[in-house]
């Protein structure tokens, strides 16, 4: 487990960049245009950790994991017009089985979740508006 910040960056930074390898090299927009809105997603939730580690602001990225698939899968939902309302519902019940799980290990606090939370939901919905 990684307890100080600064030992976030360099994972970070390689996440980012096997990212933008994977955007730029094989999933494509116009190949498939959803899974690289996810990735592209994602990348854009790297980088918020990296400006938040900068600030010196610690983020869940377990939470930033998860709420990112969430999201990404509703938006497959109201794209392809599929009712997968148990994928969702078992998603958001993922959600919280990772909050809880960070809590009991004391690896996080509540503010440190939630902000890892909305940096994975907030690229994901932003994002959807370009490809639904």
């Amino acid at each position: 487990m990684v307890y100080q910040l600064p030992q976030r960056k360099i994972p970070l930074l390689l996440q980012a960049i096997l990212i933008f390898l994977l955007i730029t090299k094989s999933i494509t927009a116009e190949e498939i245009p959803e899974l690289y809105y996810y990735f592209l997603g994602g990348l854009i939730s790297t980088f918020l950790l990296l400006i938040l580690l900068i600030l010196k602001i610690k983020a869940s990225i377990h939470m930033v994991g998860i709420s990112t698939l969430t999201f990404f899968v509703i938006a497959l939902s109201l794209h392809f017009h599929y009712n997968i309302i148990f994928v969702i519902a078992l998603l958001v019940a993922m959600n919280g089985f990772v909050a809880t799980s960070r809590l009991e290990m004391q690896a996080h606090t509540n503010k440190e979740l939630v902000i890892g939370f909305f940096s994975g939901m907030l690229p994901q919905i932003i994002l959807s508006f370009f490809w639904l």
